[in-house]
């Protein structure tokens, strides 16, 4: 029995094309390359780590169905798509180049828009920023590096950049602390830049008056063309069309008061996929994202009004659009974090997704039905973000 186990276990480490002393080394393609843990997925996905910019240099140690495993330092691997990388070639323990890289200087200033800190490095690696709040703080994780005595030049042209530093968490990663001034993150972009020898973290700056009516609102309804959604338990309506029209009530309630600025992501029954519409957001460059859907469960009992964010310094916006719901008299199903919705993924903009109530429950269902009830959502969405602007005064 112990020589069978042996056997099976060198066989697994030993698969065909990969081992040990050898890895492929290949580079990321395509439009909206990301990261995950592991191999495990669920209806939305594997669960991600963020997403990367195109033409970064990965270490491939391992293929597992669509995926390619990835060694990004010595103590930490992820999981990429196979239709994200290029595959160079294969290197062997004798051949291949020292696993860390040196880390150049920081230079931490603004433009008349953006706050940014750019990180000199040697070659476009991998990395994963993420969002601390209490203090508000943006951290970015650079695998694959040893800083090399660097030092940090600020510069006082910066708007929301309070103090940027860096330490060496392992020996061969490498995080960036970016404080900000503002408790509300509005968030931030993570890209090389054209040389390709610099990361570049943007940093967009709170609002100087956090009005409504000065943002660029970004309204999602989810769903659409061919991708239909969940549908009515007895009428038999269709998510899509129900999404779009409690969206097109909020473009009308945004515009009404005052709102210059609200792009929708499909105005018509259009079917796109998830990086079409990050694509069309990264463009207009919102100041939020409300996404807007219908839930459905397999029991009918199953009830209530909820909201969804992937990433707790974007919490306070869809908290706040949460409890202006449950005055319409909905029960709550729940503020739920770090979920794996798609258009939750950018960093670059607070967005909260709204699963407005269940097509699967008959009470709520007709509720849906209703034009008045289509309103008075679009409307408590509304509220929800002025209660949010209230809250950073």
């Amino acid at each position: 029995m112990r020589r069978i186990v042996l056997y099976i276990l060198v066989a697994f480490i030993a698969a065909p094309g990969y081992s040990q002393d050898s890895i492929w080394l290949a580079r990321t393609t395509g439009r909206f390359p990301f990261m995950e843990y592991g191999i495990g997925d669920d209806r939305l996905g594997g669960a991600k780590m963020g997403y990367l910019d195109s033409n970064i240099l990965v270490r491939i140690v391992d293929s597992f169905n669509t995926d390619y495993k990835v060694r990004l330092s010595a103590s930490h691997t992820a999981y990429i798509a196979k239709t994200s990388v290029v595959l160079l070639n294969r290197q062997t323990a004798r051949t291949l180049p020292h696993n860390t890289h040196l880390s150049g200087n920081i230079k931490v200033y603004g433009d008349s828009a953006f706050d940014y800190v750019s990180i000199s490095l040697d070659e476009r690696l991998p990395y994963h920023g993420f969002q601390l709040i209490d203090p508000s703080r943006i951290a970015i994780d650079i695998f694959g590096v040893t800083s090399n005595t660097n030092w940090i030049t600020q510069l006082r042209t910066t708007k929301e950049i309070k103090n940027t530093w860096y330490e060496q968490t392992e020996d061969d990663v490498m995080r960036v602390y970016i404080q900000l001034k503002h408790t509300q993150h509005w968030g931030h972009n993570l890209a090389y830049d054209s040389s390709g020898r610099r990361l570049i973290v943007r940093i967009k700056r709170q609002p100087p008056m956090p009005d409504i009516r000065k943002l660029r609102i970004a309204v999602d309804a989810g769903h659409g063309g061919d991708n239909i959604g969940a549908s009515g338990v007895n009428s038999k309506i269709l998510e899509k069309d129900y999404t779009l029209l409690i969206a097109k009530e909020l473009q009308k309630t945004l515009k009404k008061i005052g709102v210059k600025k609200v792009f929708m992501t499909r105005e018509k029954d259009t079917s796109l996929s998830m990086p079409e519409r990050m694509g069309m957001l990264a463009a207009f460059n919102p100041d939020l994202l409300v996404s807007i859907h219908l839930n459905s469960a397999s029991f009918d009992t199953v009830q209530g009004t909820s909201t969804y964010y992937r990433y707790i310094g974007f919490r306070p916006l869809s908290v706040a659009i949460l409890n202006q719901m449950l005055t319409l008299g909905l029960k709550e199903y729940g503020n739920v974090g770090n979920f794996n919705f798609a258009l939750s993924g950018p960093t670059d903009y607070p967005n909260a997704l709204v699963e407005v109530a269940f097509l699967s429950n008959p009470a709520e269902e007709k509720k849906i039905l209703n034009p008045k009830f289509q309103k008075a959502v679009a409307q408590k969405i509304y509220l929800g973000i002025v209660e949010w602007l209230k809250q950073l005064k």
